[in-house]
Order: C-alpha cells, then structure tokens, then sequence
C-alpha cells in the first residue's frame, strides 16, 4: 500500500540476560573448543567418529578469510575460497536439566547448514544470515557428553555480489527452559508518545509443551536507566497442554525520556512469567519511546523534529577479520564513523550479527535493517574483476521460493525490538535492468539513468512485471509481526519498476543513484516518500538531498571499505569508504565530515598538480615533495573560510567556503615545513586548524592509543601502530615490514594496514604498514593475566604494550 504520511511509533529491543536473541531461558553461549575440518565427511555426524585430528577453533570462526587468495578464485567475493567444511562440539548436559526443554542457538552460519546432535539432524538453514535455534530435546543425553555436529556447504564460494565469509562465523548459545516458556523471540514491545505521556504496547507470546494446561501470571515491569521501577503491569493467562498462548499489556508513563540520536535513553522491561507464585520464565528487554514520521513532502521527522538523515551503507565484514567481527571492533568502527557525522546506518544487504544493532541502539545511530540482493533469479557475480569478464550466477536464488517468507518473518521477529531500525528493506537493486528482469521501457531510453544502455528490452529476460507481485509477498509477511515500520527497498531501475506494482507495495521507497528522478517522480507520485538509498560521495547527490525537503536522506556507497566486490588482481575488495579496512579516516571521510558533522573541523590534503580540473581527488595529509614542485593543497572545512599558512607565514588567500564543491584549495611551490589551515568563521576569528608537516626517515615505532582493558572472556584489543621519524612526527610514506609478537594467554587475530592492493597473508604476525599504520587485533584467551604485545622492524625502534585482561 502507498502511503501518505507515515507516523510510526518504534521500540528498542535487547535483552539484557545472556541470552539476547531468544529472550527465553537460562541460555549460555558455546563457542569455545570446537574441532574443524575443512573438507566433506559423510559420517562426521555421527558420535562415534573420531574428529581427534581436526583442528581446534573458537567460534566465531570465518575459514574463507583465512584462505590463500588467488586471483583463480571469484574477484567477487575477494579472491578468498568458499567450501565444504564440518565442526563437531562435545558439550556435557547435567542431570539437574532433566525435565527442560534444549535448544541450540545460532546467529548466523555461512551457508546451507544442517545441524545435528547425537547423530540426529535437527534441520537445514539454506540462508547464511538468519539466525535460528533447533529443539534438541528430544535427542539429548542427560548427565551425559552430546555430540553437536554441523556441516556447512559454501561450495557454491561465488554466490555473493561481495565477501561474504564462510562457517560458523557468529556466536551460537545452548538454552535450558522450562517446558512452559516465553517463546522464541516472543517478548514485543512498542510505544506510542502522545502529548508528553507514554504508553509501552507489549505482546509476549507463551509456549506450553506439557501434558498439563498451564495457569500462568506475566509480569511486565519498566525500569528506568538508573535502576528504578517506574511502571508495572500484571496479566493472566490460561495456556493449553501442547499448545501457544499470546498475552497483551499496556504500560503508561508520564514524562518519558525519549530517545534520539544525542540521548539514547533507554529503559528495561522485565518480563517474568509465573506459575502457581513461582518463577518458571523472565527475560529483560531494552525499550525506550520515541516516533518518527515520513512525509512525501517534508520528509523525515524524528520525535516531531524535521531532520536529515546522513547515511552510509555497511557490508558485514571487517577487512582481516572477515565476517567473524567482534562486538568491540563493530563499535570502534560505528563510533568513528558517528564522529564523522553519520547518523544512519543501511544493513547492505542482509541482516547484521545482534551486537551491530544492539550498538546502534545504544549509540544512537538509525538502522535501514535490509534482507536481501537477490529473489526469485540470479544477478550477475563478477569473477575476473568488478565489471569485467564474463560474470557467473552462483546466489541464493534457488532458495526464494521455500524460505522467502519464513527468512523474512525471522528477521523480522529478531530484530523488531531494535529502537535503532525504523525500516525493513525487502530488497536491493532486484529490478537492475536485464539482471535479470526486463521490460519494455527500456527500448524508450527516456530515463535518467540510461537503461537504453542496458541493450535495451529482452524478450527472453524474466519479465519486470513479477516484481510487483513479489513484492506484495514479502511486505505482508514483514506486517504479519510489525506494522510499526515501513517497508522500503534499493529500486536501480526507477524507471523500469514505475511500470510496475514494486513501488506502490511499499511504504517508502528508495533510489540507488538515481537523483535525477527525485523531482519528476515527486511530481508524478506525489504520495510517495523519496530518498537515496545509495549514492556515491559525490556533491551533487548530497545537494539533492540537502536542498529538497522532500528528500529525507542518503545512504552513500559506502562507509568502509570492504572485502569482495574486487576489481581486477590485485584487489581485496571495493575501497570507496569513508574510512578504511583498518578504521582509519580517508580524506574523503573528512570531507564528509565538513559536510555532515556539527562540530568545528578542519582537514588538509595534497596531492601534485596537474591540469586535470576535477577537485574531488582523495587529498591525503602529506608534505613531502621535491622542492619547488607545485602542489596542489585541499581543504575539507565546515568554517565559513579558510586560509594557508606555511612555516607560520600566509601562503595562501583567506577564501570562502564553495557551497557548490565543499572544497576550498590553493596551488602553491612546495617548501619543507609546517603546512597549516585555519578554519575562521564570518568574522574571521579562528575557531579550527589542521597542521601537516613534512616528515624525515622514519627511526621508531609507537602505539597511538591505549587499550586501558579487555576482558578474560574473548575480549579484544585494538592496537594501532604508527612508523614516525626523528621529531615524532608521523611518516605516511612509510611502508615498513612489522613483526608482531605477543606473550601471556592472547592470539594475534590479524594485522590490518587498509591496503586494498596488498595480497599477502593478513592473518600471520608480519605485515606491512600502510600510510605509516597498522592495526593489531589481539584476544585474551580466558585468563585474567596480562598480555604483552611487541611490535619489531628493521632499522626502527621496537615498542612494546601491556594489555590488562580482567
């Protein structure tokens, strides 16, 4: 259905006990000590088989990652191999869990699962992004050793558009509850906000697999941040033997703390569930209150306050991590780019691992939480480089029509609780002209974004049409469990799809780099609510956004760089990030910065001038040249004006702020020294400063930041490395061989340096910098016992860092 005006109320999800996901039980996660082996084994089911020489490995665990790159291997996917792989777990129940249902958890497997324990299969998950639990009850041994065993099939290691990692490669928990329990993402919770007062709607959804009909009392009580009781609420309930039970309950609150992007004030819900006075269920939900409202004219509004939202799209892995990212890293990274300015995030283009969303909500960041890149057929996966060769069409397409709905709904259900998710996408980019759908539109050209030069129509393509229809599916199962949020979707083919029923099925409907449509299809559709969904770093698609009210944000492509999606040999994946593999700022992070950050800022770059009028270059902080060289020196500045200074003398012209191009910059003779700019405001009083500076040999190493602690329990530590010379001064030029050696109870994750074209071993101890930096990720391993972390290279002066594990 096409709307109007949307005024959703949204809620924050995120239970606090152990166990998050299923919000039910005693739950506890099981990733240590599996055993691995890369390679198909018929009977690696079964108890008896002797798995005493396959590896040990703690999950999460990405084995692609820690491949041998080849440019033989799909450039798609990062050059990084797929297969078949097999893990098995001996875990011990106790005898006191007899009478307690079991379950096994996983957040996400990569891909075609099937899991089995004692030898049983508990069932297949196809999608490598959806989490699922299985009901072991009925095959598990009390007071005894269970053999959990799972076979995971990425055979297919170019099925994906982008790197997509391979294994058991998020946390998987096993959870004892009682036979009467809340279900499996039963706990629903949303707020309305009306006139200064709140109201918290909560559903909770009850399972009783006894013989006996269960009399149960549900308590919903409402914390606030502090601790104290606010709100509580009782209901009864009878729930039948074998069967399910559903209650409903309202919470009122006068004067609620909302929660936005400045202030993620957030509340804890309770919920405990009793039979006959006694305690046999509860899980603690996180919940806040807030609105927000999409208009087709005035576009996004959250609490009642008009706003843009400056957004970025995100790809799940984490350059030498792969996909097996810890939640210390996902902050680092969203916590960086929040400094930049950013305030939305876009899932591009599947679910996220829980953490990510659990850190959006509490850092204040807004979610586009998307399922899918492709339905009913393939797209084209580039094997020889990102646009070039012949493609192949490996994908999860044969998987569409028996588990669309049922992935949908369980992502829905995971995630619906999530203050930082205002809408579901239920697709990117699956109406891309003749990949695979056509029509006969396309012959027109008449366009903006020259579908005419897609070959024009294909009578033998998948016709365009179905889209409408497919769409219609999938929105009615997202509204089957939440009708807080709108639904949405990537369109390519603007033009194509305005032929069909695919826009009109949804809420709010998004534009991949098609700004050129937004006033024309404004005009035509004047209900539909517009925004970018994906857009380049460009100007131009940020000045659509910021000067047409009716355009509500954009999502750019994309916020860090990522593995997969590679151009030719070498490449380890698409580097159009604001920030890079390693977490660092690119330039064009900080032009981004002056374009979305309300703070005072100030960055300077250079590059050598050449008579190529294009200004948008990346600049990076560098002066060192040949003297007299003429360069050509850049100025990202959120300040009404700037001007140069060199060694403390004007070098370069106060000029104004360009609207335009965002970019102020001057052309001066190189000379050795300080270079600075100096942000001034309409008064030209100072109020930011940037220095670079030119740099000698490089003679030492030095950590930049401090960890002050990790925990015992897989905690890690970012450490970053940086080559300087003689003055302390940082040498980006450098690029340096780094040894890195540790002592105490840590293992050495990888080293990341950000560089796109360097295809050596990133998982080993010795790698190079690059723009004079490195980043270590080091994990405690259990122990609370220090770990020391040296960092050796020839000619340069080691340095050496304590980690405190506690």
């Amino acid at each position: 259905m096409q709307t109007n005006k949307i005024l959703l109320p949204v809620f924050l999800f995120s239970c606090l006990s152990a166990f998050s996901q299923i919000s039910f039980g005693d739950s506890n996660k099981i990733n240590d000590n599996w055993k691995f082996n890369l390679q198909d084994v018929s009977d690696a089911k079964n108890v008896s088989f002797d798995d005493s020489k396959w590896k040990q490995v703690n999950v999460p665990h990405d084995w692609s990652v820690k491949g041998q790159l080849s440019p033989t291997l799909a450039s798609s996917t990062g050059y990084l191999p797929g297969g078949i792989a097999w893990y098995r777990k001996a875990i011990t129940i106790p005898q006191s869990k007899a009478g307690e249902k079991v379950y096994l958890y996983f957040e996400g497997i990569y891909n075609r699962s099937e899991v089995f324990i004692n030898g049983h299969s508990l069932g297949k998950r196809p999608n490598g992004y959806i989490s699922f639990a299985y009901d072991a009850t009925e095959f598990v041994k009390y007071g005894g050793e269970n053999t959990i065993s799972v076979r995971v099939d990425h055979s297919q290691s170019a099925d994906s558009r982008w790197y997509s990692g391979s294994g058991i490669y998020r946390n998987v928990w096993i959870v004892y509850a009682n036979p009467v329990h809340i279900a499996q993402w039963g706990v629903y919770a949303y707020p309305e906000v009306k006139k200064g007062s709140g109201i918290l709607n909560i559903e909770v959804d009850l399972e009783n697999s006894s013989k006996t009909n269960a009399g149960l009392t549900i308590v919903n009580e409402l914390f606030s941040k502090d601790g104290k009781s606010v709100a509580k609420v009782s209901s009864k309930v009878q729930v039948a033997a074998n069967q399910k039970g559903k209650i409903a309950a309202k919470i009122n609150l006068r004067n609620p703390q909302l929660w936005d992007l400045e202030n993620p004030n957030l509340y804890e819900l309770k919920t405990t569930v009793l039979q006959d006075g006694k305690e046999i269920d509860k899980t603690v939900t996180q919940t806040g209150f807030r609105t927000f409202e999409f208009d087709p004219n005035n576009g996004f509004a959250l609490n009642g306050k008009w706003m843009k939202m400056k957004g970025v799209c995100l790809h799940h892995d984490a350059g030498v991590l792969g996909s097996a990212v810890p939640r210390e890293v996902w902050k680092t990274r969203l916590q960086t780019l929040k400094e930049i300015g950013v305030n939305a995030i876009r899932t591009s283009h599947n679910p996220q691992a829980p953490d990510f969303y659990e850190l959006c909500d509490e850092l204040g960041l807004l979610v586009l939480n998307e399922a899918y890149d492709e339905w009913e057929f393939p797209k084209r996966k580039w094997l020889e480089g990102w646009n070039y060769g012949k493609p192949g069409f490996e994908g999860s397409f044969d998987i569409f029509a028996d588990w669309a709905e049922r992935d949908l709904e369980d992502f829905v259900r995971r995630d619906r609780n999530h203050l930082s998710v205002f809408a579901w996408s239920i697709g990117n980019e699956v109406d891309y002209p003749n990949d695979p759908y056509s029509h006969p539109v396309l012959d027109k050209g008449t366009n903006g974004f020259g579908q005419a030069a897609y070959g024009g129509y294909k009578k033998e393509a998948p016709d365009a049409m179905r889209l409408g229809a497919i769409a219609k599916r999938l929105v009615a199962a997202v509204k089957k469990y939440d009708k807080s949020r709108p639904t949405t979707a990537g369109l390519a083919g603007v033009a194509m799809s305005n032929e069909t029923e695919y826009p009109g099925a949804l809420d709010i409907t998004g534009y991949n780099y098609t700004e050129s449509k937004y006033q024309s299809d404004h005009e035509k559709y004047p209900k539909r609510v517009i925004y970018g969904s994906e857009n380049t770093h460009n100007m131009e698609p940020w000045l659509a956004v910021k000067n047409n009210k009716y355009i509500f944000g954009q999502f750019l492509w994309t916020g860090i760089d990522y593995l997969g999606e590679s151009g030719r040999w070498p490449s380890r994946g698409f580097y159009s990030g604001l920030v890079d593999f390693a977490g660092v700022i690119k330039p064009r992070g900080y032009f981004r910065q002056s374009l979305w950050s309300d703070k005072p800022m100030t960055y300077l770059g250079t590059y050598v001038w050449t008579n190529d009028k294009d200004i948008s270059k990346d600049a990076w902080a560098i002066w060192n040249y040949d003297e007299g060289q003429k360069i050509r020196v850049v100025c990202y500045t959120n300040a009404a004006k700037a001007r140069l200074e060199l060694n403390g003398k004007v070098v370069g012209e106060t000029k104004l702020y360009d609207d335009k191009t965002g970019i102020i910059y001057w052309d001066i003779p190189f000379s050795s020294g300080k270079l600075e700019a100096v942000g001034l405001d309409k008064n030209d009083k100072e109020v930011s400063r940037y220095a670079i500076h030119t740099t000698q040999q490089p003679v030492e190493l030095t950590i930049d930041n401090k960890n002050s602690g990790i925990s015992k329990d897989k905690g890690v530590a970012k450490i970053m490395v940086q080559v300087k010379d003689q003055n302390g001064l940082p040498v980006m030029l450098s690029d340096n061989e780094i040894t890195c050696t540790i002592s105490g109870n840590g293992t050495l994750l990888g080293l990341e340096a950000g560089n796109n074209t360097d295809m050596t071993d990133y998982t080993d101890n010795v790698q190079r910098v690059f723009h004079g930096h490195i980043a270590a990720y080091i994990q405690a391993n259990g122990t609370a016992e220090p770990i020391k972390v040296k960092f050796t290279s020839q000619w340069l002066k080691p340095v050496e860092v304590t980690i405190n594990v506690e």
